[in-house]
This record gives structure tokens, C-alpha cells and sequence, in this order.
């Protein structure tokens, strides 16, 4: 099951978990009830750009877990989580941006939504959108607040798109100090990079519903790319929109000093077989040799000192071949290094890939090639952990004519390698671009897998709705699932975006 933060806004003394009832509540005169928008920037940065997750490394066919059965794993989740107290924070940074003339912390926290809001609509499909956020931003939390109705999914993405432009279009570098800002620093220019590279990641994820004319989604992304000048884009990996680790308590990599990361996973060999396929050197740096490679006095760069656990396959299998010591830990660094790497909202690779997508599909002009190759390049160049594999090592890889695109496969390699670079990062972004678009294949022959469509080991489409919407705005609720999913709110009903 996944789940996604809830916090409650400064300043706000009520619990927002999904759209559930606000109860009376008194203001406190000795607490304050303002503060500086630059205050809220830091707390909202800090959950919104720290995506890192075994759960999306599970369900994606990464990782394996062995201390348990795992219900990212096995897809036995149920039900998901809302983010409007994420939001009510955003909303809080905005009203104190306009009371103290900070303008540039609006069209971020425009920003910070569409994001927020992206996430819940990729979870379950149609969710409560321009009530909720109308209510929101006016403090007027009536019975349309409390009990909001459900935009169609299209109509989400629609107003997604048009605040992100907005955003994009209206950040500029005053002069007045973007001070809380952890990420960037200040660097407006850097922020409308990220802004405008998120808006083309929200675009192909849009790629089934390219005919779209309301959306108009490849003019969208055209007018993008072709005008660098107005919507500038990441440039390098220096550009990532990341948050970094530190070695100071509370600022940690999040499964630092893990007892669980350090004795439970481990690599899936479907993983490890396409790295070892492709020679791919990242494998080094994601994974541990197994104990058989070790004793065998194998080096670490030796392809074969790594095997990997059946992702789909009984716990009880998985546990016998890891005491055979057959199978790979995940890398050391994970559990013992407190900084590690960065945790990315969205990295320059991911960009990188987008862009040799849309040139394959002819949306924009521009070689599929170059653009994959500089997007493998920079996550090579990311992941090198402590020097790993060296630029020799690098150039090799690229180089292998088995990482050539090829006529007819160029969607399946650019979604492939864009996979691989996703390792413990980026959240849920490589299971939500397999369901976009079928890469790569995530096996669910074994014996573990929980969730069955007509008797049939199936990969989940989405989440439930929360069982607190059901309490508190059944109608709704219940309309917006009888429209999308005939057979019911469940797992494997097929939401607008990823229909044919």
C-alpha cells in the first residue's frame, strides 16, 4: 500500500486526511498565526522532493524483500492516501507570499500543487480538484469544501497544464531573496528549468491520449522545447531539481543506519539480469556481490559475482536462496552512508529521456538518439557512487552497439534505460511509466503475487480511495466510481489516463 505524507499547515489547527469533515476549533492568542512564506518553503520542500522508496523499488521489479511478505511486492495494496494536508500547507505559504508582497512563493506553491496533485490523480484516477482548491485557497471550508465533488481525471490534467504554464510564465528574478530555499538556493532560473522539464514529464504521461484537442498535448510540448528562452529547461545534472543528504541528525539519507536495509534487501533477478545483459556497470553501485561471488574471491566488477531474488516468487523460495548465499544485497551504501546520494523530484536524465520519446514519436524535432545516449550519460554520471566505474567504463557502455536504438524498439530501450536509472529514486515514476507504457515487462508468474484479474497473476492499475472518503463524502465518491471503473473501486480498474 502506498502512502503519502499528510501535514497539517502552519497555523491551520485541523486535520485535512483526505476530504474529511474540519471540526470546530479556537484560536489560540498566544500562538502566532503568521509567518514568513520563506518558512514554509523549507518544511514543503522537504516533502515533495524526498521521493526515495523501497515500496516503488519492490513493485517495480528492483528490489526484493525478505524479512516479510511485502505488499508492494506481491501487489496486495489496497488503498491509497490523499495529500490535500500537503497542499493546506502550499496554500498557507501563498496567502502569507501575498500578505507580505513575496510574490515568486505564489507560483511556486502553483507549482508544489500540480505536483501534489499529479501524484493523487496518477493514484486513483478522478479525484476532488477545483472545489477543494477553490475552498482551499479562500478558507471557506463549507459543505462544498467538506463534501467536494470529483473532477474528471482529463479535466485534472487540463488545469494541471494551465497552472504550471502560469507558473512558468510568472517567476522572475526581482531581486527580492527566495530565502527558505533548499533546493536551489534562490535560483529563479533554475526553479522555471524544473518547472518547465515537470510540465514535459506531465505531458508524456499523457502520450495515450496524444489525439487529446482540448489538451493539445504535442503543441504543448512543442512550444516548450522550441522556445528555450522563455521556458528554459534542466541543462546538466547540476540542473536536478534534488534534495541533498547531509551528515547531521534529522538531515540524513532516509534509510541511513536501517536495520531493515541492511539484512532484507536485495536485488531482483530480473533486474540483474538486464543489467547483466546490457554490461551495464550500475550494477555495481545498486547492488552487493553475493556471499558464494565473495568466497569464490570474485571482484565487484565481475558481472557474474551477482544474482538476484525472484521478485514474484514465494518468500519461502527467496529466503532459501539467500541462506545458499545466491542472492545480492543491496548496495552497502543505502544502509551505512549518511549522505549517499540525492533524493530527485526530477533529474536531467529523466528529462533527457523525455525529450528522445517525444522526438521517436515525431512530436518534436530533434535525434531520438542524441537525446537517449546524453540522458544514459548523465545517470551514469549520477549514480557513479564514490568513483565506481571510471569515464573509460562509461564510454564503453554507451558504446556497445546493443544500446544502439533500433527502428521499431526505440519507445522500449528509451523506457528501458530511463528504468534503470530510476534505482531508488524518483518515487513511483518507473511503475507509473511500465503502466503507460508496458516497459519493461514486470514478471508476476510466481506463486506470491496476491492480486489476480480472471484467475490471472496481474500488475495493479491504481489504488483505492480512502476509506475516509467513503465516511465523509460517500456520494461523490461513490459517482466518481461508478463513471470510471464498472467492476468497482479496485485495483485493477483502468483509469482514463492509461486507456487505449
Amino acid at each position: 500500500m502506498r502512502y503519502i505524507k499528510v501535514l497539517s499547515a502552519i497555523g491551520l489547527v485541523f486535520s485535512l486526511f483526505g476530504c474529511e469533515k474540519m471540526s470546530y476549533f479556537q484560536v489560540n492568542p498566544n500562538a502566532p498565526t503568521v509567518a514568513d512564506p520563506s518558512l514554509e518553503l523549507n518544511n514543503i520542500e522537504q516533502i515533495a522532493f524526498n521521493t526515495i522508496s523501497t515500496d516503488a523499488g519492490l513493485a517495480s521489479r528492483q528490489l526484493a524483500y525478505t524479512q516479510s511478505a511485502s505488499a508492494a511486492q506481491y501487489y496486495a495494496w489496497q488503498r491509497g492516501s490523499m495529500s490535500y494536508g500537503n497542499i493546506s500547507q502550499v496554500v498557507k505559504m501563498q496567502q502569507e507570499a501575498a500578505r507580505t508582497g513575496k510574490t515568486n512563493y505564489i507560483y511556486l506553491g502553483k507549482f508544489f500543487t500540480c505536483y501534489f496533485i499529479i501524484g493523487m490523480t496518477q493514484t486513483f484516477g478522478d479525484i476532488p480538484y477545483s472545489q477543494m482548491m477553490q475552498s482551499m485557497a479562500d478558507n471557506n471550508y463549507d459543505s462544498t469544501a467538506i463534501k467536494p465533488a470529483y473532477d474528471l481525471q482529463h479535466d485534472v490534467y487540463l488545469g494541471v497544464l494551465n497552472e504550471l504554464k502560469v507558473a512558468s510564465d510568472s517567476l522572475i528574478d526581482n531581486g527580492v531573496t527566495l530565502e527558505g530555499d533548499i533546493v536551489y538556493g534562490g535560483n529563479i532560473t533554475q526553479w522555471k528549468q524544473l518547472i518547465n522539464s515537470f510540465t514535459l514529464r506531465v505531458l508524456m504521461s499523457l502520450s495515450l491520449k496524444a489525439g487529446d484537442a482540448t489538451l493539445n498535448i504535442q503543441q504543448r510540448f512543442n512550444d516548450i522545447v522550441s522556445n528555450p528562452t522563455q521556458y528554459p529547461l534542466m541543462g546538466s545534472n547540476s540542473d536536478n531539481g534534488a534534495l541533498p543528504f547531509y551528515n547531521i541528525t534529522g538531515n540524513q539519507y532516509p534509510y541511513y543506519n536501517n536495520n531493515s536495509m541492511k539484512t532484507d534487501f536485495y536485488l531482483d533477478s530480473s533486474f540483474v539480469h538486464m543489467l547483466q545483459v546490457l554490461n551495464d556497470p550500475r550494477l555495481f553501485v545498486y547492488g552487493e556481490p553475493t556471499p558464494n561471488a565473495v568466497a569464490d574471491n570474485l571482484p565487484a566488477s565481475d558481472f557474474n559475482a551477482y544474482g538476484g531474488l525472484w521478485g514474484s516468487g514465494a518468500l519461502s523460495d527467496n529466503i532459501t536462496k539467500r541462506g545458499d548465499g545466491e542472492a545480492s544485497a543491496i548496495n552497502n551504501r543505502y544502509a551505512y552512508d549518511p549522505i549517499n546520494e540525492s533524493s530527485l523530484l526530477m533529474g536531467y536524465s529523466e528529462l533527457q529521456f523525455i525529450l528522445a520519446e517525444a522526438a521517436a514519436r515525431g512530436w518534436i524535432s530533434g535525434s531520438p538518439s542524441s537525446y537517449y545516449m546524453n540522458g544514459i550519460q548523465a545517470s551514469l554520471q549520477f549514480s557513479d557512487y564514490n568513483s565506481t566505474y571510471s569515464s573509460t567504463d562509461m564510454q564503453n557502455y554507451v558504446s556497445q552497439p546493443s544500446l544502439t536504438l533500433q527502428t521499431g524498439t526505440e519507445i522500449q530501450q528509451i523506457i528501458t534505460q530511463k528504468y534503470i536509472s530510476m534505482f531508488m529514486n524518483v518515487g513511483w515514476q518507473p511503475f507509473y511509466e511500465y503502466l503507460r507504457t508496458g516497459f519493461p515487462t514486470l514478471e508476476v508468474t510466481g506463486s506470491g503475487i496476491v492480486n489476480q484479474v480472471n484467475g490471472v497473476n496481474a500488475v495493479p492499475k491504481r489504488w483505492m480511495y480512502p476509506l475516509d472518503e467513503y465516511t465523509n463524502n460517500p456520494t461523490n465518491v461513490q459517482n466518481a466510481v461508478t463513471r470510471q471503473y464498472p467492476g468497482g473501486d479496485n485495483v485493477n480498474g483502468v483509469m482514463w489516463l492509461l486507456q487505449q
